[in-house]
């Protein structure tokens, strides 16, 4: 009884040939005739880097989602947390559009303070990852590198999603009647 036997092709355009030869070779020494019963299993190289590659793409699909979920789930808090800073600085927004502050600085100042936010948090991400990335490189269970094009990815969609989910916000507040905003209690 043999678990397994490996065979070494010495030209690859040969792989394909001296795969039926060895079925054929196989099945006549089991005594089978027709190959789709057969008690044993051919499989190359190829074979296993296009399981390997399908199962890989499919981890890739599973893990964007993922991340496109968190996303907008930490989008939407920081949309959420703006319009709350928005309703509290109401008399504020008031008091700058009465001395002359136009809905453009209004809106630009949450703006800057969303993208601060989001910015904030995707530097404390880095951060993280670079340790994380130390963490395993030191205790040698595999090797791991930070590249600056992650990083710069990191902080262009930490940005991106501060304009996104802060626009709204703030055309909120720049919109805002600064007679009836300073009279909000």
């Amino acid at each position: 009884y043999l678990s397994e036997i490996d065979v070494q092709i010495a030209d690859a355009n040969k792989i394909e040939e001296s795969q039926t030869e060895i079925t054929n070779l196989l099945l006549s020494l089991h005594n089978i005739s027709d190959a789709s019963s057969a008690d044993f299993n051919i499989s190359n190289q190829s074979d296993l880097l296009e399981t390997i590659t399908s199962t890989t793409q499919t981890l890739t699909i599973l893990l964007g989602a993922i991340a496109g979920i968190s996303l907008l789930v930490g989008g939407i808090g920081i949309m959420n947390m703006m319009l709350t800073t928005v309703t509290e600085r109401t008399r504020e927004i008031g008091l700058r559009k009465a001395i002359g502050a136009t809905g453009d600085d209004v809106s630009m100042q949450f703006l800057t303070e969303s993208v601060a936010l989001t910015f904030s948090g995707g530097l404390i991400g880095v951060i993280l990852g670079w340790g994380v990335s130390f963490l395993i490189n030191y205790f040698a269970i595999t090797t791991t590198t930070v590249s600056v094009g992650s990083v710069l990815l990191a902080a262009g969609v930490s940005a991106g999603i501060g304009i996104i989910f802060g626009y709204y916000p703030a055309k909120r507040a720049a919109k805002m009647n600064p007679i009836e905003a300073l009279r909000y209690e």
